[in-house]
């Protein structure tokens, strides 16, 4: 049996998960488990922070920055889920969850984790991060291969989208030097 790159509770009890991560076999990575000499991806990243938990968590903001490699620390876990398909976290997970309406392409399966694209993520950065961070959201354009052009003309073309108009005051900034 071939073990995940990215070992959890239900993969190995928590006792075999320590013992790996004494015996060096493991390292910690967002409170799972990777397996030593994996080369860690955005696809490791999704599953350390969502498998285990509901299928209906999108992961969002800073936790999906964190993934796709644009961020090098992982602070609070911030999840969305869509109107029909609601989520329930217990009080010990210590995360975000909203309700988000996404257009088709906003989200994607990541070793079958959902994750907002880069191109979302900066569009959610930009409509509710005070302050707004550019190099992010320079960050996540290279990952997404797409130009703060293309951001800003997405967010312009989106209708009833809470708070676009700071959206795209933000992304007209990065545009200006």
């Amino acid at each position: 049996m071939r073990l995940s790159p990215v070992l959890v509770d239900a993969d190995l009890s928590p006792a075999e998960l320590q013992a790996a991560r004494l015996d060096g076999e493991v390292y910690d990575l967002a409170g799972s488990y990777c397996l030593l000499g994996e080369l860690e991806t955005p696809r490791h990243r999704a599953r350390a922070v969502l498998a285990g938990r509901s299928p209906r968590l999108i992961a969002e903001l800073g936790t999906a920055a964190w993934i796709w490699g644009a961020v090098d620390t992982l602070g609070g876990l911030e999840f969305a889920v869509t109107p029909d398909a609601r989520a329930r976290l217990g009080p010990a997970h210590h995360a975000t969850v909203r309700e988000i309406v996404y257009e088709p392409g906003d989200v994607t399966a990541l070793d079958g984790c959902q994750v907002t694209t880069p191109l979302r993520t900066v569009i959610e950065f930009a409509r509710s991060e005070e302050p707004f961070d550019p190099t992010v959201a320079y960050r996540l354009a290279a990952i997404g291969g797409f130009s703060p052009h293309d951001c800003l003309a997405s967010l312009e073309s989106r209708v009833g989208i809470p708070s676009k108009a700071r959206g795209v005051e933000n992304l007209r900034r990065l545009l200006t030097p």
